[in-house]
């Protein structure tokens, strides 16, 4: 059978493929969003002058970067009930694992971003009197997550592609949809390249996205 067969064969399926990327950008963000918060957090921590905090930190990101994603999905979702005597819903096991495991790659990023910031600053931020607080918000942070978009904006690209997993849970992501179609017509390759081409799309427009934002925050110096 030909490629143009196939494709006319699920033509009136590829809709139904391409509403995953919905699924598939809600897992992003979200994940994202939280993983950025938890990894911001965590790299404060981690700077901290306390050894206790410094070595939670650190035993964090050695068990979630030492460990595959899969395992830490499939963790949340399968074993965790198993102790907790009660199912957890896939999307919400999904935006945990996802959240967990960006939190730690994230707080590598907005550490280095830290400590890119000039000491100068900081020591004429104290001389005029700025709280802790300001200093971190509104100095630290504020150029640090500046310097390190471009890293940031690798890191949601990486999460986008590797929210493909949470079709092995059921959820009706790109990869699911097309996977159910394929079965059903027994037809792969066609599916795939729909699904592919919906990944490549998205990614196309965050890489622009980003881009954008880099350049907006570097007229803004």
């Amino acid at each position: 059978m030909s490629l143009f067969e196939g494709f006319r064969q699920i033509c009136g399926e590829i809709p139904y493929i391409a509403k995953g990327a919905i699924v598939t950008l809600e897992y992003a963000i979200l994940s994202m969003f939280f993983g950025f918060c938890g990894g911001t957090l965590l790299a404060i921590i981690r700077l901290q002058a306390c050894k206790i905090f410094r070595a939670f930190g650190s035993l964090y990101l050695s068990i979630f970067r030492g460990t595959p994603l899969l395992l830490q999905l499939s963790v949340i979702y399968f074993a965790l009930p198993q102790v907790m005597g009660r199912p957890i819903p896939a999307f919400l096991a999904g935006i945990i694992a996802f959240s967990l495991n960006s939190s730690a790659y994230v707080s590598e990023i907005i550490r280095a971003g830290i400590q890119s910031v000039d000491v100068g600053q900081i020591e004429i931020a104290k001389v005029l009197g700025c709280s802790k607080t300001q200093i971190m918000r509104d100095i630290v942070l504020a150029q640090g997550i500046r310097k390190v978009l471009p890293s940031l904006a690798n890191e949601m690209i990486d999460l986008l592609k590797e929210s493909a997993i949470i079709s092995i849970i059921g959820e009706s992501d790109l990869m699911r949809r097309a996977n159910i179609v394929a079965s059903e017509h027994y037809l792969y390759l066609e599916p795939l390249l729909v699904a592919g081409a919906c990944y490549y799309c998205m990614i196309i427009i965050l890489s622009c996205f980003a881009k954008y934002m880099e350049r907006k925050l570097s007229c803004s110096k």
